[in-house]
């Protein structure tokens, strides 16, 4: 009986004594334990005030300046191709040739009937001379046309301005300087009148056209600078300006913007292109990009507060350029940026700038 009322009296004071540490320990503050944690270390940068590059991207394929197509003007067979594709030609230099036999005989007989048709003239002023002879001018004119008509010579002039145009037809000319591109025919293709026989395309000046979405065209003006990185060369940009912006939004809420190169060295029509449009934004309030951390959606940007610890800063944030981004509101000019090891980083957290 003496035991168990022993037993039971050690029972009640380990009892109370853990029912005392615990509360003990329930009484140790907060800032113990943050101080506790190691701080984190963390690079920094100040949000700036400053004009901003904001960055338009847009893909598109090089055009030449000018792309017409060389057309054959009659029917015939093809008798000679006198150039290659890629082969660069003057305006109205002979690419080809078609077979001149029949135009060349109607170009004779057509001389032949010129030259029947002057015989018959001088006969008829013979016959005619005293009206030929009159005083009057209106008179002389009128059987001047008359002697001109009936001795055919009007027709055979026209016919054969006719037959040399025919003849002259016969060769296909360069409507403009460039290169030759897409021969369609071969020697001896019978071809026929109109048919296209290849594309002339002025590769010393190409243009890109691209497609923006239609909220950045209000960002966009002619004359604007941007920068071009054909697919061939993508670590060298070369110069590029606006020259037009489709007045239309296509269906997929697109609008065309039209790019001249200032260089195509190097380059063809139809080649893939990367255009970057610089919109200059004036007076922004700018972080750089990896300052901003997305939580459960929303943009978040982590100052340093007292030097010491984070501080959580819901923000909006408006366009990009790939390295900075925009804050239209949430933090204030030079605020003090956390832009490395936030993507975990919580509320309050003690934290260590590092300036190495």
């Amino acid at each position: 009986m003496r035991l168990s009322f022993y037993l039971f009296f050690l029972l009640i004071i380990s009892t109370l004594g853990c029912t005392e540490s615990k509360t003990e320990s329930q009484e140790i503050p907060s800032e113990s334990f943050r101080n506790e944690v190691a701080a984190t270390e963390v690079r920094v940068a100040t949000a700036e005030r400053k004009s901003f590059d904001y960055l338009i991207n847009a893909t598109g394929k090089l055009e030449a300046l000018s792309e017409v197509k060389a057309l054959v003007e009659r029917e015939g067979y093809l008798e000679k191709v006198q150039v290659l594709e890629g082969q660069f030609v003057q305006k109205g230099q002979v690419i080809a040739t078609l077979d001149r036999r029949e135009a060349e005989f109607a170009l004779e007989k057509a001389q032949i009937n010129l030259t029947k048709a002057q015989s018959e003239l001088e006969v008829l002023k013979a016959q005619f001379q005293l009206a030929l002879e009159s005083k009057d001018p209106q008179v002389v004119k009128t059987v001047q046309e008359r002697i001109r008509v009936n001795s055919g010579l009007s027709l055979a002039e026209v016919e054969l301005k006719e037959a040399e145009l025919n003849l002259a037809r016969c060769e296909v000319r360069a409507p403009v300087a460039g290169r030759i591109a897409n021969i369609k025919f071969k020697e001896g293709s019978l071809v026929t009148k109109n048919a296209e026989f290849a594309e002339i395309l002025s590769t010393d000046q190409l243009l890109l056209r691209v497609k923006v979405l239609e909220s950045d065209v209000p960002l966009i003006s002619s004359n604007q600078k941007a920068e071009i990185y054909p697919i061939s060369d993508p670590q060298n940009a070369l110069e590029g300006r606006v020259i037009a912006v489709n007045p239309k939004v296509d269906e997929n809420g697109l609008v065309q913007v039209t790019l001249s190169l200032n260089s195509a060295k190097n380059l063809l029509p139809g080649m893939n292109a990367r255009a970057i449009i610089r919109a200059p934004q004036s007076n922004s309030l700018v972080v750089p990009k990896d300052a901003v951390v997305y939580r459960s959606g929303r943009a978040v940007v982590f100052t340093v507060e007292g030097g010491k610890e984070s501080k959580w800063n819901y923000v909006e944030v408006g366009r990009d350029n790939g390295r900075e981004i925009e804050v239209l509101e949430g933090i204030t000019e030079n605020s003090t940026v956390i832009t490395t090891n936030n993507l975990q980083l919580a509320h309050q957290a003690p934290v260590q700038i590092v300036t190495e």
